[in-house]
């Protein structure tokens, strides 16, 4: 049996700290696609991790943590994020385990990311420069490198027979950078990889999965980032909803139970594309300063605003959303109203559909008001003893959405979660 857990806006709704919360209910936790531009935080005890790559369920000792062949991998931050983990105690070594047939990040991708952005000018489309989109299109384009690719004692000439290609490509577009560094970094990286768990993933996980083990599959980004079904362009390179699990880590449909979507009780948004219930104002200012929205990848300062229930509906849809998670709760303790975006009207006309080409037109969100609770949430253990306008704020979305709220996350420690 499987459940998903996954982001339902653009990405940084607090996936890492909800896989490490619901990790001791499963005894596999797998990352199924996405790179190093996801960054999951948690915080053991009172000290904060921010893990790229590696599942979150890894400190847990007794669960198995599996890098799925749909994650890209860099073999650099790997390695650093190992070192980091080991700091706290985990043994890597016997816990966790990456699929042959994940893709590596060679520093040419990030190399071609960068150029790549460059090029854009004003029209950047807020790349985390982490050579994540060169490396799916190498992957589309049968021209990938793969962790299993190591074991073959040609790997080398076949990374310099695509680094030729890739330098002809650095080359039109005038990359001046020196790139030595990153190489030397990644060929000891590439050795340290060599020494842990390289695993058939799909063969591995269902052989779990039919041992009547449970798997928690974690996603990275958001629905609404999803190279299909995102605010395209304005995405990322990978299947980031609830579909991407089955060609991320090998496993069948009908293995999937439960799907657990995420979502702050507000939103943000990092870099570049359309955001209809974007804060511009000292409402948004607050968001971001009391809720310490800056990128766990980057540092870049989130874009806040309103909780989208349009977009939220949309990505419940298209994730078969069974339950949802929702987030920072707390950060809105000290608000006396709270705005809830409940329609769009584009071109005068009203609708809670999310358009084909949202950049392409002027999107107006329509809010409906509630009073908001002005009394700090982070100590409370029970739905129970919430505050009356905190559930009415909820049962509205519930009612919206047809999918329940069914756990609150009222601060960050591990531990602050409440059960609706």
């Amino acid at each position: 049996m499987v459940d998903v857990i996954l982001g339902l806006q653009w990405g940084d709704e607090g996936k890492g700290k909800i896989v490490d919360y619901f990790a001791k209910n499963y005894d596999v936790i797998a990352r199924f696609q996405g790179g190093p531009n996801a960054g999951h935080t948690l915080y053991v005890g009172d000290k904060k991790i921010v893990l790229h790559q590696i599942p979150s369920g890894i400190f847990h000792a007794d669960k198995i943590n599996l890098i799925g062949n749909g994650v890209v991998l860099d073999v650099v931050t790997l390695k650093r994020e190992c070192e980091a983990v080991a700091a706290f105690g985990v043994d890597y070594k016997q816990n966790l385990y990456i699929s042959e047939r994940a893709h590596l990040i060679l520093p040419t991708h990030r190399a071609l990311d960068k150029a790549s952005e460059l090029s854009k000018g004003n029209d950047k489309i807020g790349s985390t420069l982490k050579g994540i989109g060169p490396t799916y299109m190498d992957k589309t384009g049968r021209n990938g490198l793969r962790v299993g690719d190591l074991l073959d004692k040609n790997f080398t000439t076949q990374y310099i027979k695509l680094r030729m290609k890739h330098q002809r490509l650095l080359d039109n577009f005038n990359f001046q950078e020196d790139i030595t560094h990153w190489e030397e970094e990644f060929f000891e990286a590439i050795e340290f990889l060599k020494c842990l768990k390289i695993v058939n993933g799909e063969y591995f996980i269902n052989e779990k999965i039919n041992k009547g083990m449970r798997v928690l599959a974690e996603g990275a980004q958001g629905s609404m980032l999803d190279v299909d079904f995102g605010t395209f362009p304005f995405v990322t390179s990978s299947n980031t909803i609830s579909a991407g699990v089955c060609s991320g880590l090998g496993i069948a449909p009908q293995k999937i139970k439960e799907i657990i979507g995420i979502t702050k009780a507000y939103c943000t948004r990092v870099g570049s594309g359309p955001f209809p219930t974007e804060l511009m104002d000292d409402k948004g200012d607050f968001l971001r300063n009391t809720g310490n929205e800056f990128g766990s990848t980057t540092g870049r300062p989130r874009r806040c605003g309103w909780i989208d229930l349009v977009a939220l509906n949309f990505a419940c849809m298209i994730n078969g959303v069974t339950q949802i998670v929702m987030t920072k709760a707390d950060i809105l303790d000290e608000l006396e109203e709270l705005m809830v975006c409940k329609s769009y009207t584009i071109n005068g006309k009203e609708t809670t559909e999310v358009p084909f080409q949202m950049n392409r037109m002027q999107i107006e969100a329509v809010y409906q008001s509630f009073k908001g609770w002005n009394k700090n949430i982070s100590a409370v253990s029970s739905y129970e003893n919430m505050p009356g306008e905190m559930k009415v704020y909820i049962d509205f979305i519930n009612t919206y959405l047809g999918v329940p709220v069914k756990y609150i996350s009222n601060g960050p420690g591990r531990e602050q979660i409440v059960s609706a």
